[in-house]
């Protein structure tokens, strides 16, 4: 098939480089001139994992290409995916300027049968918004699909060559018999493709989301009630998962949760609610244990000196709000950095993708190292932020030789509490005892 995605973030670029692996003709469109043109000069502006292999092969390949010119791609195409940004407003509304923008354009553009297909994260009655933005200058037949991905930052191409479900909103049955062969490649291991209605499709996004923000934060208040009652949460969480109406995935405790999806989408959720003159009280607490989670690592490391931590240098191990990204959108790592620059610290930070982005954010507010284990040199403590492969089995020979100090403040629950009692560390993690070696 002969496809258009309209914009080049996470989603779109991964969207579009998938589709054409599966043998489709794929044109990407992004208004950013100079994003297109290094991707035309084969650099991919994003970190992803296995996203290269696929990239290469495809634009070598000539299936897939890229441009700024939208009339083009659009005359080329017989399925248009807009993959654009829904930026959350002051009041964590879903902004949907690109969105409609792209839609005015598409009206004025389109002369035969397409498919408007939205990929993005969109609120309950965006489709009919579309549709209407298009039709004012359209009267050439098309329909409006929603398609939400279902991509976590570190793993979209595996979760879109291999998805759990393909969830598809469209009343068309032209429009669903063609997504269907679309698809039907991605599925044939069994993996259901799930049609509904717009509206369905649109809150089955949100619902999924804000329900797994929900977990995670269930198991931070779990945590949090274990450090006050000397209960081990890693216990806890195995006794919970091994429950199957439960499950083992989301019940993993740490500083929050961040990234370009969960804050937005429940904060959206919410707002939506509130539009409809629904008070989602779930999300409303969800929302506030979540900001009060990011920065409990720090009142542990207040603590533990006496509150003054003036002066005191720390090493940041883990920028990116997860690993295998270097997205650091909403990343619990940059309230624990702003925390502890107005408790008047220094901080020296490594990450093996995410710094280029947080040096363009903070500038020289910290310090910034090419080595994990060169950022511990003349560090009062080590604190870990995210938990990438590469922290998990350190050298801790090596970390105490470093340090000033044999303390680690662990935000994520990397490591064994007895391991760390033996090796003589003071050693404080989420919702565990805390190792005090005199």
């Amino acid at each position: 098939m002969k496809i258009a995605i309209v914009g080049t973030g996470y989603v779109g670029l991964v969207t579009g480089t998938c589709l054409a692996d599966t043998g489709n003709e794929v044109i990407c469109v992004d208004i950013d001139k100079e994003k297109v043109k290094k991707l035309n000069s084969n650099i991919i502006p994003i970190y992803e994992p296995d996203l290269d292999i696929l990239f290469h092969r495809n634009v070598s390949s000539g299936r897939l290409t890229f441009t700024t010119d939208l009339k083009d791609a659009a005359d080329k195409s017989d399925i248009i995916f807009l993959a654009l940004p829904t930026p959350p407003g002051e009041d964590g509304s879903a902004d949907l300027s690109y969105i409609l923008g792209v839609a005015e354009q598409l009206g004025k553009i389109i002369d035969k049968y397409k498919i408007i297909v939205n990929k993005s994260t969109v609120p309950v009655g965006t489709a009919e918004k579309v549709r209407e933005a298009i039709s004012k200058n359209s009267k050439t037949e098309f329909d409006v699909v929603s398609n939400p991905e279902f991509l976590r930052e570190g793993l979209a191409v595996g979760d879109f060559m291999k998805p759990d479900r393909i969830v598809i909103g469209t009343k068309s049955e032209k429009a669903k018999k063609m997504l269907e062969e679309l698809f039907t490649p991605f599925v044939r291991q069994g993996n259901p493709i799930i049609f509904m209605d717009e509206r369905s499709s649109e809150l089955t996004k949100y619902a999924s989301n804000s329900y797994l923000a929900a977990r995670i934060t269930f198991m931070n208040e779990i945590a949090n009630i274990c450090d006050i009652i000397g209960a081990n949460v890693d216990m806890v969480r195995k006794g919970m998962g091994s429950d199957t109406r439960i499950g083992k995935r989301f019940l993993f405790p740490g500083i929050g949760y961040g990234g370009s999806c969960f804050p937005k989408d429940v904060k959206a959720l919410y707002k939506s609610a509130k539009e409809y003159g629904y008070n989602f009280r779930i999300l409303d607490s969800v929302m506030t244990v979540n900001e009060v989670q990011k920065t409990i690592i720090v009142e542990k490391i207040l603590r533990f000196y006496n509150g003054d931590i003036k002066g005191k240098r720390f090493a940041l191990w883990g920028l990116a709000f997860k690993p295998d990204t270097d997205d650091i959108r909403e990343a619990p790592a940059l309230y624990v950095i702003d925390r502890l620059l107005k408790e008047g610290a220094k901080i020296t930070a490594f990450d093996p993708e995410a710094m280029e982005n947080v040096k363009k954010s903070l500038g020289d507010k910290i310090d910034f190292d090419k080595d994990h284990y060169d950022a511990l040199k003349d560090a009062d403590a080590l604190i870990i932020a995210t938990e990438w492969s590469l922290f998990r089995t350190p050298d801790f020979g090596k970390i105490a030789n470093l340090l000033k100090s044999k303390v680690i403040f662990d935000g994520r629950n990397l490591y064994n509490l007895d391991m760390m009692k033996s090796l003589g560390f003071h050693y404080t993690s989420i919702g565990r005892e805390k190792i005090n070696i005199d």
